[in-house]
């Protein structure tokens, strides 16, 4: 009798630029050493797998100590101070930050590492509740995505080990 496979399942609840990439990066190093994965995405979580936002994710600086401490490889000297960071154009200019790093570390863009990690074997799922509160519908989605309720997605990863994003 074979062993069963290990299964990882990520639940995404926020679809900011800088909360969409821990779940495709960890998720595709699951994929890399053989494991099972699955990524569930709910309330703000669906922008990172709606086609009309995947490709548009913004990171809105209010809210990110990193931003203004030097962390995440920004420079100590881009901190921005909380109150400025509601100014116009302030998640812009952070987006677009990140967004250049992102790219010098070959790491791909969110449309397409969504492909390449259901073109490897993850699974997707969109909360239904969350897809039919906000109207959405299976054409919303890349294919290959499912909509399936909180209660399948519990049932699909009996077993599974759970990270929520």
């Amino acid at each position: 009798m074979a062993a069963e496979n290990r299964h990882m399942a990520f639940i995404c609840s926020k679809g900011n630029l800088d909360m969409a990439y821990p779940a495709l990066i960890m998720g595709w190093a699951a994929l890399g050493n053989g494991v099972d994965v699955t990524i569930f995405f709910t309330f703000w979580g669906l922008d990172i797998i709606n086609k009309k936002y995947m490709g548009k994710l913004k990171l809105p600086p209010v809210g990110i100590a990193g931003m203004r401490t030097g962390m995440m490889g920004f420079p100590v000297d881009f901190g921005i101070p909380q109150i400025v960071g509601v100014l116009p154009g302030m998640t812009e200019v952070a987006t677009a930050i990140m967004r250049k790093k992102i790219a010098e570390l070959d790491v791909p863009p969110v449309p397409e590492f969504i492909e390449m990690l259901m073109d490897a074997g993850a699974k997707l799922y969109a909360c239904k509740m969350t897809v039919d509160m906000m109207g959405l519908s299976q054409e919303d989605f890349p294919e290959g995505v499912e909509i399936v309720t909180a209660g399948d997605f519990i049932d699909l990863t009996d077993g599974a080990q759970i990270i929520f994003i």
